[in-house]
């Protein structure tokens, strides 16, 4: 006893030592800064992941900002004369106004300050009777004139820099020549005029008391200089008659839009210039409302058009059944209440502005289906409008002559909520639908940016890519961690996690190059491979209890699913060597057609089959490292408590193994699936990247990590293509955030549950 009490104070008086409590202060310091350095690190992981979402948040954000109309000045009518038209310059730096006696002022639209006057070289008593106006993007002004001829006129801004400093000339061109061409061959006056100028071809349809004609010219070059002269290619009378208002033609020089009365419409087909067709008349209106304007957007397809109530309507061609095209509505926008006087399209997208009896302007945008604002500009009524090339100014006259700039802010219309995740129908198709087309051959069609086919895409890859990974990774962690011999583990599991350091991208390589042409070549072989490969495994299993005991006890015990290497590999051989044989049998000797005649099923080589197997095997090693680690680590009491009870191993296991391990399972599962969602290299090379919205197997698809890898190094910065390219980087870090914040949350719940077992 009194040793004991000696061996005591010894331990007290050690402790009380100074060395003792230096080592205690000591260890209390590694401790402290240790705490603080882990939540450090974790803040810092935090901090990373919100500077990340605010710079992708910092980036969409102008997406959303609403469009403004900022009224600058107004001012009395630059020189005399009633306006025809007016067009202003590409950096709203100087505008002119076409009157209706001929005479041309150029003039500051900031202020009003004449530049320069210029009178048209109209015929000696030549009085003009119409003016036709082009689309807006080539600036083409036609005068027609009282003996049935037209005179084309083009403003010019000739940039120069004397003495370093810029300078803009104002001049007049003139497109097809400076003297008049014939338009009504009997010499009638014109009353009513349309022109297009296109790069090899031109057309002028004028309306006369003897009918309503056409003139083509077609653009002839010097194969030895060079130079091009314009020549007539005759003219025609169009098959139309009745209270004509306006006439409409698209840029392309295809399709006429003309107005009869103030509600109905007639759509010509004007492709053939020596035989033009009417295709369709019908009713723009129902009931009192009548059509006070028209006009046709960027690329001549939809025809806007404006009622003395407010509203305005889209209409464009929609092919039928019969493969003709008829004129549909489509939209309908009801944000002004005054009756609409002029309506203008914006330049390079389907974008346009109304202007109404009230001096009010409002900005729309025909496919995203939006009235982006309405704001008074003018005192009265709106007679005459001009937007700057750019989208950015714009200039109003009124009845009574008055002028009024305004600058406009307008970046992204063409993006909301509904084109970005809903049906959508864009010109030229017969439906609304989900479509991405950032880019097209010509300016005039307009970008598609709508996320669904590439969210489906995305979700579309990762449940194929689980289908094959799940069940594999899981089943294979269960085995090694429970039932495989530990030397055998100690083989299997290193070998399976050293795939995590295989880049994707050579798994990406090897299935669009390798294994997609295996799969289209042997394709009832792969199929029956599906098939036999766990009825294989079965029968071996079965045929191996059936042996004598002498002979499984050869086979030490865990080391059973060696032996069924061979029997898959024994299996994968007899399904290809016999997949011409089924091929011919089972599909008429094509599977490729027989899909598609007979099921109705398109099949592209690089698909979502492909996918899943290239996506499946790269996340086999995550989901199998983590399930498998968190099923060895289940206290072996447990199982042999279980065992003592009378269970059989697998009852063990079911019941007390995996729901031990559940929590860290599906960890592994979540995991999996994230690694899935945010996976670029495999889907980029392995598929043949359509934003198609189908489940079929035999289909590929866009991902939205992917579209972003191919599309943001030729995009332009801060264009809306840019912007979008970062939406759809922040819809995939909130589909990994929502992703891991349900497996954290079921995580827990199942930790908590099992915790007591």
């Amino acid at each position: 006893m009194a040793t004991n009490t000696s061996d005591l104070r010894r331990t007290f008086a050690d402790r009380r030592s100074k060395a003792a409590v230096r080592q205690r202060r000591w260890r209390k310091l590694k401790d402290r800064l240790a705490r603080y350095l882990v939540v450090a690190g974790g803040l810092a992981v935090i901090g990373a992941l919100l500077l990340i979402f605010a710079y992708l948040f910092y980036v969409v954000l102008p997406l959303f900002r609403p469009a403004g109309i900022e009224p600058v000045q107004s001012y009395a009518r630059p020189g005399e004369g009633e306006t025809a038209a007016v067009v202003i310059q590409e950096h709203g730096e100087m505008a002119v106004r076409f009157t209706r006696d001929g005479a041309v002022v150029f003039f500051d639209p900031r202020d009003g300050r004449v530049l320069q006057r210029v009178a048209l070289p109209l015929p000696d008593g030549a009085a003009v009777t119409a003016v036709g106006v082009s689309d807006p993007q080539d600036q083409v002004i036609a005068y027609g004139l009282a003996d049935g001829r037209a005179l084309l006129v083009k403003p010019e801004f000739k940039v120069s820099f004397p003495d370093g400093k810029r300078r803009i000339t104002p001049a007049l061109g003139y497109p097809l020549e400076a003297e008049p061409v014939v338009v009504d061959p009997a010499g009638v006056p014109l009353r009513r005029l349309a022109v297009q100028l296109g790069g090899d071809g031109a057309t002028v349809i004028g309306l006369s008391d003897s009918g309503l004609h056409m003139t083509a010219f077609r653009r002839e070059e010097s194969f030895l200089t060079g130079e091009g002269s314009w020549e007539p290619q005759g003219s025609v009378a169009l098959p139309l008659k009745g209270d004509i208002r306006q006439l409409l033609l698209d840029r392309g020089q295809t399709t006429l839009f003309v107005l009869l009365g103030d509600q109905e419409a007639a759509f010509v087909d004007v492709r053939d210039k020596a035989d033009p067709e009417l295709v369709q008349r019908l009713r723009l209106v129902s009931g009192d409302e009548r059509v006070t304007a028209a006009s046709l957007l960027v690329g001549g397809a939809s025809l806007i058009v404006g009622t003395d109530r407010g509203r305005l309507l889209q209409w464009f061609p929609v092919r039928g059944a019969n493969n003709h095209y008829t004129l549909q509505p489509v939209r309908d926008f009801r944000a002004q209440k005054a009756a609409i006087t002029r309506i203008v399209p914006e330049f390079g997208r389907k974008g346009f502005l109304a202007a109404d009896a009230e001096g009010k302007v409002g900005i729309y945008h025909a496919t995203a289906h939006r009235t982006l604002r309405v704001a008074p500009l003018s005192e009265g009524a709106v007679a005459a409008m001009a937007l700057g090339p750019r989208n950015d100014v714009l200039l109003t006259a009124d009845a009574a002559g008055r002028f009024s700039f305004a600058k406009l802010r307008n970046e992204h219309p063409e993006v909301s909520w509904s084109a970005l995740w809903g049906k959508v129908w864009y010109e030229g198709y017969g439906e609304p639908a989900y479509v991405w087309q950032s880019s097209a051959a010509t300016s005039d069609v307009e970008p598609k940016f709508s996320l669904a086919p590439l969210a489906f895409g995305t979700l579309k890859a990762a449940f194929y890519a689980m289908l094959v990974a799940v069940p594999l990774g899981v089943a294979a962690a269960v085995y090694t961690a429970y039932f495989m011999a530990p030397g055998m583990r100690r083989i299997v599991k290193p070998t399976v996690e050293i795939m995590e350091a295989l880049p994707t991208v050579i798994l990406g390589f090897l299935a669009g190059l390798w294994l997609a042409p295996v799969v289209e070549a042997y394709l009832p072989g792969f199929v029956a491979l599906l098939i036999l490969t766990p009825l294989g495994v079965l029968v071996a299993a079965l045929l191996w209890w059936f042996l004598p005991k002498r002979v499984r006890f050869l086979v030490p015990e865990g080391w059973e699913s060696a032996l069924l290497v061979p029997v898959v590999i024994v299996i994968g051989i007899v399904s290809f060597a016999l997949s011409p044989t089924f091929e011919d049998l089972f599909f008429g000797g094509n599977v490729r057609l027989w899909l598609t005649h007979e099921m109705g099923i398109d099949f592209d080589q690089r698909n979502a089959l492909v996918v899943g197997i290239a996506m499946g095997v790269a996340v086999i090693p995550n989901i199998f490292s983590i399930a498998e680690d968190a099923i060895f680590s289940v206290p072996r009491h447990l199982t042999f408590g279980a065992l003592a009870l009378g269970s059989t191993p697998w009852q063990a296991l079911t019941r007390v193994v995996l729901l031990t391990a559940s929590p860290g399972i599906f960890s592994a599962v979540m995991i999996g699936l994230g690694r899935a969602v945010g996976e670029t290299m495999i889907v980029l090379m392995a598929t043949g990247n359509t934003p198609v919205m189908d489940w079929s197997v035999f289909q590929g698809m866009r991902t939205l990590s992917a579209n972003v890898a191919v599309e943001m190094p030729e995009t332009e910065v801060n264009s809306t293509h840019y912007r979008v390219l970062f939406l759809s980087g922040l819809v995939l870090f909130l589909f990994t955030f929502l992703f891991n914040t349900a497996a954290e949350t079921v995580r827990q719940r199942l930790r908590g549950k099992y915790s007591s077992l």
